[in-house]
């Protein structure tokens, strides 16, 4: 649940309004006082402050929830029309405040923030609870093996086998929520606004003083491109941590949903004077918006990395097939779709068809290709998402081919891999 506190009735209506759009539970309070009431009530996820208010002020109860041991772990966000100087935003951290929005805050930038603080204190409190398993299983393991000294090697292995579990889980939580707090980091800092002023006013620049100078004119297009690429990167990298978020999969039409793919990327095609072939998919239950994301990349990487000397041509098909395996049999009645994106682009040696799926890894420099290095490791991911594989074949001047395999079903995918959900 989300605690938003704020002396203003119309301010608690449209927030409160803005997160009930998004499915959260929300709680409201009209002062400081009545806040920490309901805080020490209630368990609350998060909370929605605001600075200036009669009575104690947002500081004030951040100070408050931070000093006591049930509440000092709770993510706050303090919000403020008026205290914006920099001095009030210094100590709204100091109070123990994660971020400090000013108004008139972006809803759309505001949700993101709150769903990162939501999951990461989540993520923070059942580490804690796997911590407490795990201290009381140590515990447990120390008085079984004094009481049990004299037990046959079989006991032994299973207590072994148990506590190894425990620190397999614990260690997977602790980098999931390393993975969160890293997201946080970078989405709790406006990166694209800085970049967007660059930008303008490099551009403003170079019109109106810049216009008799070529040198210097020279010199400002790099600065514009430069942060044009910083943009892409930051907008790559999120929607990598993205992909961590839990997404609900459905039974999807892949027809309409390259089709939807195709025709955002129109120009590029047309630019580039390209053939772009897609067989009949069949349908699949996958996460509609990962799957677009992924042929969106592959069909422009396959866009990008054309030969000039040779139309672009770009194809995709797919089949159902009887096994998790690049080179099973097609079967109408099989348990798994493959899906082809093939290409008669530049290629590459197909010595580096793992190593391109790593992140930021590139085979050309920047100057040849535009890129970040993300795109086809956001592909690997979402692929794994979706407990798939993924294997690209390709030869330098021939073009490429991405295979990728996925179940028609998930539940079907979680059975035939022996997948156990209670680790």
């Amino acid at each position: 649940m989300i605690l938003i506190v704020d002396d203003k009735q119309e301010n608690l209506f449209s927030l409160k309004t803005l997160l009930h759009l998004n499915f959260y539970e929300v709680d409201t309070a009209m002062s400081g006082e009545e806040a920490l009431r309901k805080i020490l009530q209630h368990d609350y996820e998060l909370i929605i402050l605001d600075v200036q208010m009669p009575g104690m002020d947002g500081f004030e109860v951040a100070e408050a929830v931070t000093s006591l041991n049930k509440t000092r772990d709770i993510p706050i966000i303090f919000l403020s029309a008026v205290n914006i100087n920099k001095r009030f935003i210094t100590k709204g951290y100091s109070s123990g405040g994660v971020d400090y929005v000013t108004k008139p805050f972006d809803p759309d930038l505001l949700l993101l923030k709150v769903k990162t603080f939501y999951r990461l204190f989540e993520q923070t409190r059942e580490l804690k609870k796997i911590q407490s398993v795990l201290t009381d299983e140590i515990e447990i393991r120390k008085k079984a093996e004094q009481a049990l000294q004299n037990s046959n090697l079989h006991l032994e292995e299973k207590v072994k086998e148990r506590t190894n579990e425990l620190l397999s889980s614990n260690k997977a939580l602790e980098m999931s929520n390393a993975e969160l707090q890293q997201y946080a980091s970078v989405a709790s800092h406006d990166l694209q606004e800085p970049l967007r002023k660059i930008a303008t006013f490099s551009r403003i620049i170079q019109e109106k003083f810049l216009v008799r100078s070529e040198e210097a004119e020279m010199f400002m297009n790099k600065v514009i491109s430069s942060s044009e690429r910083m943009r892409i990167l930051i907008n790559d990298l999120l929607n990598y941590s993205k992909l961590s978020a839990v997404s609900h999969f459905s039974n999807t039409d892949m027809n309409a949903l390259l089709q939807g793919v195709v025709a955002d990327l129109e120009l590029s095609i047309k630019e580039k004077n390209a053939e772009v072939a897609a067989g009949q998919l069949p349908g699949a239950e996958i996460i509609p918006g990962q799957i677009r994301q992924v042929f969106q990349n592959l069909l422009s990487n396959a866009l990008k990395f054309s030969r000039k000397e040779k139309k672009p041509v770009i194809r995709i098909y797919g089949e159902i097939i009887s096994e998790k395996k690049f080179d099973a049999s097609p079967e109408r009645d099989g348990h798994y779709l493959r899906i082809c994106v093939e290409d008669n682009g530049i290629g590459f040696d197909n010595i580096y068809s793992e190593k391109i799926f790593t992140i930021f890894q590139r085979l050309h420099r920047k100057e040849e290709y535009e890129g970040t290095g993300i795109g086809l490791a956001i592909v690997k991911k979402i692929i794994d998402n979706h407990n798939g594989i993924l294997m690209a074949k390709s030869h330098i001047e021939s073009g490429t081919t991405f295979t990728i395999i996925i179940p028609l079903k998930q539940i079907k995918a979680v059975h035939d891999n022996s997948l156990i959900s209670a680790v």
